[in-house]
């Protein structure tokens, strides 16, 4: 309700200006706000994730204990009992070592293998090796010798190397910091030292009869634990300047290397194993390991010990990567983490007080006494083995003496050194910054934890992050970058361009001012690129623009009023080689560029368009910011780069982002590729950078596309979109890499596109029938080949949405595909065909995902006939029909349809495939329910078919609710079921048949094309002709006003003018009598603006009297400054150069546009536009009062001066100056009653930006020079001989013919066997299997099934496995990043401290560089 008063008076105060106060409100327009619900997930995740790490530390840590503690010779177990117990704990030590191995492997199987350095690979291995030896030693050998403990505590020694090189390389970012590993490395010695001294008492205490052999375990458990804290040795080194060359070679093969070093690892343990229980103890007895039914409590506890251990201390380590990515690193990793110890012991503690009173010798009075019972417990079936054992542990320390119990507190206090120690030596932890989004290894150092020393592992192996060197890279630190948003516009409506420039302009809002410094670091521009822009004229052969750039420009100016409540500020028009630009400055101060293509000077399409856009802003722009002092008027800051208004100076808009793309790499240089109805959030782009962020190797990134629109077409493509990017998509990133990132939205790397074979490769021109199939049927998927041919990874971000329009109409729908579908298969076969050479580019692509796309396509071609036979199965139970007869029956329809491709039109093959599908999805309705009723004839699901049906129905339906925000698409999956022929048959045989069609297909309408287009305000338009001279002279207002402006030497937002073009050559005589009388003219025009303002001038004195003679200097000092007034000499001066300095005749379609922003001049608009102006200018806090005061006296003053004036005429030159004059004079009088003289500039700035016209300006001579030979070189329009055209066709029918009958022959194969196989029949050749009824009883008659149907069966079966496997993979990181987006999301929020602002007018550009009024 509020909502819709406050849409109320909005609309009541624009009607007070205007009679069409009307205006669109586009869906999406609103801020964005963090919503509650997320706020608490994230903290309610946070809490969870803590809680995950600390239980699994907790259960992870005490599972080990109890293990060596059953494992002890002190134990009461038998020696069988003892010896599975320490072999559960062997293998708790080879588990990690194992999951490594699997992952490095598949990592060296999947994605790459790299030759490793033989060198650096030894010494990497003979240090796994000792840390191997010492981790073994301590766990296998020491750690039984002593009490639980004991054990406890002395796991927290392995920080003292870690510490030790902390020191010796001082990696504190403060040097008061050394404090922490020097008192680590005292605190752990310390504990050491409480360890003999408390041995020492035991034995000379006779405590539990303690031998001094001990002595020889803890010099040994010493030693071990020196050997375990090499393991971290990387940590401290990487964070220095030593080895870097070694440690960034290591990342290069560290997956192989972690092959062997497990392998090696493994080995190690199992030789400490058999070395010291086999060989020294001899306490291994082989037979014994032959466990009888009788040890059915020793396998319980011991497996249920290991596969404990085993499991929570990975998990320990996955929620502990899950913390830190999640931005959760002191709640939910560094405090669980460090509280493990004491958790333990407090579990402990408590299980012993509250549990002890179980044992029979409980209600003994003396601690002594409580522990010698103990003994005739053990072999009580009744008593808990392991509360036994853990209370018998108990028992052998201090506390069981009879002489002294003080020295258990040395026990204790050892506990609390070494826990100290360990604290201290990760205190940098507590301080470590994450990046929203970082890779595993930018958090750990190590892959590998350590089961063992699970919490010591995971604080250890964090990364140290300290400052780098200037000259040297960090990947710690987020990079800046620039991101060009792309859009490529073909005939789109109204409201499809309304969605991209709403998504542009929330973009915008997003970042806000450029010159402000943004969390996420980034600028950008958005660049539009429409094709076909352009029309003639039919009655006066002009050319102009069509009714779709019209369009475009409502729009631009629509969502514009709808952002700020006023016209645009900064618009320029702008005639170039290929059409003509529109410039904008965007509500923020960002860029937004609309390049025309004319087809008559440019070639149209979108390939084309991206290469004009591609080669402009990464190379041109790229160029340019690389080599300023190589571009005329670039070296000179203050001409091209510079303006001054009231002696401030600061950078264009349009040179913001390239100046500041000077400091950033093409690594970091993004292209952001749109369609022209694309719909997006700022978040969707921040979550795709994240990606190229990420992971240096990744070209592209792309989002979950959402099809729009309504009718059965779009709700078969959104169950078919949500399907492909669930599981094909999920499955190609995990596996590999993304085989396509579609053009509507999609994320590119500049270094990616610049490299070697991919932008140039793409500016190929077709001129073969396979090269027409692949090049420009595809662009988006060939362009992603090239990538991936060159090394580069293409990833899926599901989080990041985007919504597109899809074909509505059934026609629309199979031309779309008809491009796409050869297209695909081109492109996925020339990938294969390259396979060899990819793999061995390619990180990302390795054999096995080249064998898996090879399968999958293998599907793909046989998808017609898989249909057929399950059509034939329909007809086979529903008309209980021979199987060989319904396979004919099914395989007539695809056959007619083949025959029909090949002698009907396009046009009526689509009618027969739109019938054609009617009658399928009836057929298919049938056959579902054809399988129901099977299931219950056999009175069974578990029947192929059956099982297959429920099977894909429970996982589609898991698959929805992991994406619940997409649930709903289950519902189409109905719908998607019965159009299977049509989509997977007769629109494989369309698209085939038809392949040698190269049109688009879609938005071929041109509603522009013959609409008649009228002059505007044209004062002179003659064509003359004089001896060999052609002189065209047009003189429109505008151009009048301008050419004044440039020759009275008004300063304000004027770009140079439009150079003259070959067919405008005009006589230098001629120009220059004309434009002196226009001079003449002009010189009239200022006397009465002069006067004006003599009598404004009067009325001032009038009425402020008191105060005249400071107002008059002030006034007299303002005129000066806006003053018409020049020198005859200076006049004299202009003409003389004049063809240097004015406007010369423009192109025809210039001015039309240009009308269309002069009404933002209207008075309706300018009140509107001034009050927007200044409550944007003054839109801090505690300007408020301030603003809404001179807002409402500037308004009084506008409406005072246009009294007489309508509400659309658009206001003269004359009456603008008056305007102009009387708004300064009112703003500087208010700011200085108000003591507010510091706002001057700002509001002086606001009004000249609303009285500014838009301007019509030329291109810069090196940019026009670069496009011309661009076009020249790359994108000349195609002019291609009769000739020529008939041997292309001619290719592509070949083309045609030869993949038609391949597919034909194989899925006919495929057919013809299935038919042999019916017509053998199932008693022949069949394969049974039993039939099971659902409550579990078996039938007598087993179910018999062909062998090849089956096989394909389960082939499809286990790829959807995959892929869904795949899917449960990618969504556990899509919900991390998600997290981690929302922890750091921009929260739009009112100022509330005033801008600095530069009374000297010097502004620091980021380049460093301060330029002052002297300067200009």
């Amino acid at each position: 309700m509020e909502e819709l008063k406050y849409r109320g008076k909005k609309i009541e105060s624009r009607h007070r200006d205007t009679w069409d106060p009307f205006q669109l409100n586009p869906v999406g327009s609103e801020k964005e706000q963090k919503r509650i619900c997320f706020q608490l997930a994230q903290y309610l995740m946070a809490v969870v994730v803590g809680l995950a790490v600390l239980t699994s530390a907790v259960v992870a840590k005490g599972s080990l204990l109890v293990l060596s503690t059953l494992s002890s010779s002190h134990s009461l177990r038998k020696d069988k009992d003892k010896q599975f117990y320490m072999l559960m704990l062997v293998f708790c030590l080879v588990c990690p070592n194992f999951l490594v191995f699997l992952k490095s492997l598949w990592k060296c199987a999947f994605k790459s293998f790299v030759q490793p350095n033989i060198r650096t690979m030894s010494f990497v291995c003979a240090i796994e090796c000792l840390v191997s030896l010492g981790t073994s030693v301590l766990v296998l050998v020491v750690m039984p010798q002593f009490d639980v403990l004991t054990n406890l505590f002395i796991s927290g020694g392995v920080c003292i190397m870690s510490a030790v090189l902390q020191i010796i390389f001082r990696l504190q970012r403060e040097k008061w910091k050394i404090l922490f590993p020097v008192c680590s490395l005292i605190l752990t010695v310390a504990g050491y030292c409480l360890l003999i001294l408390d041995y020492y008492v035991r034995v000379t205490s006779y405590v539990d009869r303690q031998s001094e052999d001990c002595y020889i375990y803890i010099a040994v458990g010493i030693f071990a634990s020196l050997l375990v804290s090499l393991c971290w040795w990387e940590n401290p080194l990487q964070a220095t300047n030593s080895m870097q060359e070694k440690l960034s070679e290591l990342d290069g093969f560290r997956d192989f290397v972690f092959v062997i070093s497990s392998i090696l690892r493994i080995i190690v343990i199992g030789g400490v194993y058999l070395l010291y229980h086999v060989l020294i103890e001899k306490s291994i007895i082989w037979k014994d390991f032959n466990l009888g039914s009788d040890d059915c409590e020793i396998l319980k506890i011991g497996l249920g010990l290991f596969f404990l251990q085993a499991f929570c201390s990975a998990a320990c380590h996955w929620f502990g990567v899950v913390a830190c990515k999640i931005h959760a690193v002191r709640m939910s990793f560094a405090l669980p983490v460090c509280c493990t110890g004491p958790a333990v012991l407090l579990l402990g503690l408590i299980l012993f007080i509250t549990e002890a009173k179980q044992l029979d010798g409980a209600d003994h009075g003396n601690i002594t006494e409580f522990c010698e019972s103990l003994v005739f417990l053990k072999n009580k079936n009744s008593t808990p083995v392991v509360l036994l054992e853990i209370t018998r542990s108990i028992c052998r320390t201090s506390l069981n003496s009879y002489y002294l119990q003080w020295p258990f507190s040395m026990l204790a206090l050892e506990g609390v050194c070494i826990w100290s120690g360990f604290v201290t030596c990760t205190y940098y932890v507590w301080k470590m910054e994450v990046q929203r989004i970082e890779r595993t290894s930018q958090l750990f150092v190590r892959r590998l934890y350590e089961s063992a020393f699970i919490d010591q592992s995971l604080l250890l192996n964090t990364k140290m992050k300290v400052p780098r060197a200037k000259n040297q890279e960090s990947h710690d630190d987020l990079q800046s970058c620039v991101i060009y948003l792309c859009a490529t516009m073909w005939h789109e409506t109204y409201d499809e361009m309304l969605k991209i420039l709403t998504s542009m302009f929330r973009f915008d809002r997003y970042r806000g001012d450029p010159k402000e410094e943004h969390n996420d670091m980034f600028d950008f521009e958005c660049h539009i690129y429409v094709d076909d822009a352009f029309m003639t004229d039919e009655k006066t052969g002009q050319r102009l623009v069509n009714s779709y750039v019209e369009d475009l420009v409502q729009v631009v100016i629509e969502v514009y009023r709808v952002f700020t409540n006023k016209e645009p500020d900064d618009v320029s028009i702008i005639q170039a080689p290929y059409g003509g630009r529109l410039m904008f400055v965007m509500p923020e101060g960002n860029m937004l560029y609309v390049h025309l293509k004319d087809k008559q000077l440019i070639r149209n399409k979108k390939r084309w368009s991206q290469i004009m856009y591609l080669y402009y802003l990464l190379g041109w722009k790229g160029y340019i910011t690389k080599n300023p002092q190589k571009i005329q008027r670039q070296n000179n800051p203050c001409r091209a780069s510079l303006f001054s208004l009231d002696g401030e100076s600061y950078l264009l808009p349009q040179q913001e982002t390239d100046n500041k793309r000077k400091f950033i790499a093409d690594d970091h240089t993004y292209l952001l590729a749109l369609d022209g109805d694309t719909d997006f959030q700022p978040k969707a782009v921040i979550l795709l950078v994240d990606r190229l962020r990420m992971y240096e190797n990744v070209g592209a990134a792309c989002g979950r596309i959402h099809p729009t629109g309504m009718g059965p077409m779009v709700w078969y493509q959104k169950f078919e979109y949500a399907v492909g990017h669930w599981l094909q998509k999920t499955a190609e990133h995990v596996f590999g890499s993304v085989l396509c990132s579609p053009g509507c939205f999609s994320l590119f790397r500049g270094s990616s596109l610049m490299d070697d074979n991919v932008l140039k490769r793409y500016t190929t021109t077709a001129t073969r029938g396979s090269e027409y199939v692949q090049y420009d049927q595809g662009e988006d998927r060939w362009l992603c080949t090239l990538l991936l041919q060159q090394g580069w990874r293409v990833e899926y971000n599901a989080a990041s949405d985007a919504y597109t329009n899809s074909p509505q109409e059934f026609k629309e729908f199979y031309n779309q595909r008809r491009r796409w579908g050869p297209s695909t298969l081109a492109n996925t076969l020339d990938l294969l065909h390259s396979g060899g050479e990819t793999v061995k580019r390619n990180t990302s692509i390795s054999g096995l995902y080249i064998f898996y796309q090879m399968f999958a396509v293998g599907s793909s071609i046989l998808g017609p006939a898989s249909v057929t036979l399950m059509i034939a199965g329909a007809f086979q139970f529903i008309f209980k029909l021979a199987g060989t007869l319904s396979i004919i029956i099914a395989s007539i329809p695809p056959v007619f349809y083949i025959i029909v491709c090949f002698v009907a039109k396009p046009n009526n093959q689509i009618t027969i495939a739109a019938v054609m599908s009617v009658l399928y999805a009836f057929l298919m309705t049938a056959s579902f329910f054809s399988i129901i009723g099977d299931m219950v004839v056999q009175e069974t699901f578990l029947t192929p078919t059956g099982l297959f049906l429920v099977s894909m129905a429970i996982m589609y339906l898991l698959t929805a609710m992991l994406h619940p925000e997409e649930f709903g698409m289950i519902i189409y999956g109905l719908m998607y079921f019965i159009c299977i022929p049509s989509g997977y048959l007769l629109l494989t045989i369309y698209s085939l048949v038809n392949m040698h069609i190269v049109t688009w297909g879609t938005r071929e309408s041109n509603k522009g094309g013959g609409e008649a287009k009228k002059k505007h305000n044209v004062l002179c338009d003659r064509n003359c002709r004089l001896c060999c001279w052609d002189m065209k002279i047009q003189i429109t207002q505008e151009s009048e006003n301008l050419m004044f402006q440039q020759i009275t030497g008004q300063t304000s937002q004027q770009a140079p003018p439009l150079p003259v073009t070959s067919a405008e050559v005009t006589h230098p005589a001629e120009v220059k009598i004309a434009l002196q009388a226009i001079v003449d003219k002009r010189k009239e025009d200022s006397l009465v603006v002069e006067q004006a303002k003599k009598k404004y001038r009067k009325e001032g004195e009038g009425s402020n009297a008191s105060s005249s003679n400071s107002d008059d200097t002030v006034e007299k000092r303002s005129l000066s400054e806006s003053s018409f007034d020049e020198d005859d000499e200076d006049d004299d001066f202009m003409i003389d150069n004049i063809e240097d300095t004015v406007e010369l005749p423009v192109s025809d379609w210039v001015h039309p546009v240009k009308e269309v922003f002069l009404k933002k001049l209207t008075y309706a608009n300018m009140k509107r536009n001034l009050q927007a102006q200044i409550r944007y200018t003054l839109r801090n806090k505690n300007q408020d009062d301030v603003c809404e005061d001179l807002v409402l006296m500037l308004t009084d003053t506008l409406n005072r001066e246009l009294i007489g004036v309508g509400p659309e005429d658009i206001l003269s030159d004359i009456q603008l100056e008056e305007i102009r004059y009387a708004l300064t004079k009112q703003a500087r009088q208010f700011l200085k009653t108000s003591q507010m003289m510091t706002l001057e500039k700002r509001v002086k700035r606001a009004i000249e930006k609303t009285l500014t016209a838009p301007q019509v300006q030329r291109l810069e001579e090196g940019e026009q020079d670069f496009w011309e030979k661009l076009i020249e070189r790359y994108l000349k329009p195609i002019t291609d001989t009769k000739a020529h055209l008939d041997e292309v066709t001619k290719e592509l029918k070949s083309l045609r013919n030869k993949a038609v009958f391949l597919y034909f022959i194989i899925n006919l194969l495929w057919v013809v066997a299935t038919f042999f196989l019916q017509a053998i029949g199932t008693d022949v050749l069949s394969i049974e299997i039993p039939k099971v009824y659902p409550n579990g009883s078996a039938a007598g008659e087993p179910l018999r099934v062909e062998p090849l149907s089956l096989m394909f069966l389960l082939s499809f079966a286990v790829l959807l496995i995959i892929q869904f496997l795949a899917m449960l993979y990618h969504r556990v990181y899509t919900l991390i990043h998600v997290v981690s987006y929302r922890s750091t999301e921009k929260d739009y929020r009112q100022k509330d401290k005033e801008e600095d602002e530069n009374d000297d007018g010097v502004e620091i550009i980021s380049n460093g560089l301060a330029i002052t009024g002297d300067d200009l």
